[in-house]
C-alpha cells in the first residue's frame, strides 16, 4: 500500500507493507528523518514527540495510516536553521547532554509555546512533565523553554 504523508512542508509517496506501521519508525527508517528518537515505544517517555497539524503528538503511538493527509512537523521541519526560539534557548541554556530525548523535548515545548505565550513556570512544568529526560538535564529544560516564551515575545514585537 503506498500513503502520501506530507512532513515538513514535503509530499512523500510511502510504500508499505503493513499501513498501521507506527509513523516513528517510518520517519526514521523509510524517509531518513532520523531526529524523531524513539525509546518507550508505548508513548510515555516523549522522545518520538512530533507535530500533527500544529498539536505535539507522540510518533510512536499513531500508524501511518492514521496520518495520511495530516500536516507533519519533525525536528528537522522545525526551522531550516535552527533559529527557532526553542532552538536557540537550548543552546543558549546548554540543555543538551546525551541529547536523545532533546527532538521530542523541543517539539513538545514548540507546541506548548504556541498556545500558551505566557506561561507560568508551573505552567511549563506540567507541559513538559510527559517528556523524560534520564540523564539529568531537567531544570536546564525548564529553563530553556521559559527562555524561548521571552525569546518569542521578542520577535513578535
Amino acid at each position: 500500500m503506498t500513503l502520501s504523508l506530507k512532513i515538513n512542508g514535503v509530499t512523500h509517496q510511502v510504500a508499505l507493507e503493513d499501513p498501521d506501521t507506527p509513523l516513528v519508525f517510518v520517519l526514521r527508517e523509510k524517509l531518513g528523518l532520523s531526529g524523531t528518537k524513539y525509546s518507550c515505544l508505548q508513548g510515555l517517555c516523549g522522545a518520538c514527540t512530533i507535530h500533527l497539524n500544529g498539536e505535539a503528538v507522540r510518533a510512536c503511538q499513531i500508524s501511518a495510516r492514521e496520518a495520511e493527509g495530516a500536516d507533519l512537523t519533525t525536528i528537522e521541519g522545525l526551522s531550516e536553521d535552527g533559529t527557532h526560539p526553542v532552538q536557540q534557548a537550548w543552546m543558549e541554556e546548554q540543555v543538551a547532554q546525551c541529547g536523545w530525548c532533546q527532538p521530542g523535548q523541543i517539539m513538545q515545548a514548540a507546541a506548548f509555546l504556541s498556545d500558551a505565550p505566557n506561561p507560568s513556570a508551573q505552567d511549563i512544568r506540567d507541559a513538559m512533565d510527559g517528556n523524560i529526560c534520564r540523564c539529568g538535564t531537567g531544570p536546564r529544560i525548564l529553563k530553556a523553554v521559559a527562555r524561548a516564551s521571552r525569546l518569542q515575545k521578542e520577535t513578535c514585537q
